[in-house]
């Protein structure tokens, strides 16, 4: 449990980092770059997300497989065998996402990206250096997997820290001191990614258990694992639809002046999944791997509770205090009305949409621990079958807040439909508590001290003092909801009952 709690912290630490680097340095891409090239920006960060699909569930194949052979340290060849065989195939998928980009990028940027100022050379040559960047970055994530399984979260997390500050420092240098173009930035991408993807390559070969003799490719692994990366897979493809189609459609309807505060919107609302459910996930899903492989049933459901409690504690506060002050927030962080009044009601719904989306962050992870990778699929595909036209209706029709309420109804039907039908094959009795004592009370909680610091806090304010009392919101949801979550307040109380004893 000590690495455990040691790996959670970690984990928030590094993706508090990238948040932080996010908070301090979009407003200087968009002040160097201006809010079209920062379109660019957001359509690359896009494709990025799109792409996965092609990852095949490999890396969380890897997660998983190295968190299983973490347990039985008698299997160190084959987990080497797996990294080289799992690793040939990526870098080959990589390299062609890297060509296919490149070539394609003269018709995405004629034919798709809706460009106002910025040269059509200049989207050409973006979305072109995009590819090579992809293709650098793309084995990453296998990398990364790997790595997180073994349980070296805090290692992977420092190398994180360290490139996530390397690549935004010295992004806003280039673009200060050599030249203030969209072409510049993405140029620098491909110099971080370069040194990224060595350094992770080069520590997961040191983590790997000894083995007596050399890694070598053994198809016949890949046998083993096909059907949960088939699945993986699926599942991949088919959140990419849901998660995507939005941004997919706007980027091809809407200028790219207004795509870049929908990437903005996004930008905010994603340090929900990323900032706090992300570290939750990565810590506790290698850990209910290992004691599913080790058949510890008591101990699961216990951390199952544990890890639900936590994650509604760290969202639903955060996600409340987004959407009740997103006016203020961006006004804040940005210095522009213009941009806080435009994006605003953007924001607003989609952290809504990214809470529910975190609150099933858990019973996934459960799934994929136990290897089920089916009701995913079948959710997914669902939701794919019901939802995508409502997506494309309400993004040609509303535009951008029509296409972010789609986010609150596809996330809301997920979890109405995906806890019970995990619960009625895994940790059957489980469902009723996970509703009644691990979320809706944190919930009610936080709903109730946002939504009375809303009403309280009306009027003109100076910066300071707006700042200061959406802190003092933010602490008191924060402090309601613990007290309203069994298993964490009894650690609270308990850690404060230490500390006093000690003192």
């Amino acid at each position: 449990m000590t690495l455990l709690k040691r790996n959670i912290v970690a984990n928030f630490l590094g993706q508090g980092w990238a948040a932080l680097m996010s908070f301090i340095f979009i407003p200087l891409y968009i002040k160097f770059l201006g809010i079209e090239a920062y379109g660019l920006i957001g359509f690359f960060a896009m494709m990025q997300a799109m792409l996965q699909v092609l990852d095949l569930g490999i890396s969380q194949t890897m997660n998983r497989e190295m968190a299983r052979y973490a347990v039985f340290p008698e299997k160190a060849a084959e987990a080497r065998d797996l990294v080289r065989t799992l690793e040939i195939g990526y870098w080959i998928i990589g390299m062609t996402i890297g060509i296919v980009v490149a070539v394609a990028s003269p018709f995405i940027a004629k034919h798709w990206i809706k460009a106002g100022s910025l040269p059509s050379s200049t989207v050409q040559q973006s979305v072109a250096i995009m590819g090579l960047v992809v293709a650098l970055q793309w084995p990453i994530s296998l990398y990364g997997g790997g790595l997180l399984g073994l349980q070296r979260q805090i290692l992977f997390n420092v190398v994180k820290i360290g490139i996530s500050t390397i690549g935004s420092c010295g992004s806003i240098l280039i673009l200060w001191l050599v030249s203030p173009t969209i072409t510049a930035f993405f140029k620098w991408q491909i110099i971080v990614s370069a040194i990224f993807v060595s350094v992770i390559t080069i520590l997961l070969r040191r983590s790997l258990p000894h083995a007596e003799r050399v890694a070598r490719f053994n198809f016949g692994m890949l046998h083993s694992i096909w059907r949960f990366a088939a699945g993986m897979s699926g599942i991949a493809l088919s959140a990419i639809i849901l998660t995507q189609a939005d941004k997919l459609i706007l980027s091809k309807i809407l200028s790219l002046e207004m795509f870049g505060y929908y990437a903005l919107a996004g930008a905010v609302s994603n340090a929900i999944p990323t900032m706090l459910a992300g570290p939750v996930f990565i810590g506790l899903f290698p850990r209910f791997s290992s004691l599913v492989a080790l058949k510890d049933d008591a101990a699961l459901t216990l951390l199952y509770h544990q890890g639900t409690q936590l994650m509604a504690v760290l969202v639903l506060p955060v996600a409340a205090v987004l959407s009740f002050f997103s006016h203020d927030i961006l006004l804040l962080w940005t210095g522009s009305p213009k941009t806080a009044e435009t994006a605003s009601p953007i924001v607003s719904i989609l952290v809504i949409g990214m809470a529910l989306n975190a609150l099933m962050t858990l019973p996934y992870a459960l799934q994929l621990s136990h290897g089920w990778t089916s009701i995913g699929l079948r959710i997914n595909t669902f939701l794919i079958i019901m939802l995508v036209p409502a997506i494309y209706y309400m993004s040609t029709h509303y535009g951008a807040v029509g296409a972010a309420s789609v986010w609150i109804v596809l996330n809301g039907l997920y979890m109405l439909i995906g806890v019970p039908l995990t619960h009625r094959r895994l940790l059957r009795s489980e469902m009723l508590p996970w509703f009644a004592e691990d979320v809706i009370p944190p919930l009610g909680a936080a709903l109730l001290a946002v939504g009375l610091g809303r009403w309280l806090i009306a009027g003109p304010m100076t910066s300071l003092t707006s700042i200061a009392s959406i802190f003092i919101v933010l602490f008191a949801a924060l402090l309601m909801a613990v007290m309203a979550a069994p298993h964490i307040r009894t650690w609270l109380v308990l850690q404060l009952k230490t500390r006093i004893i000690h003192v």
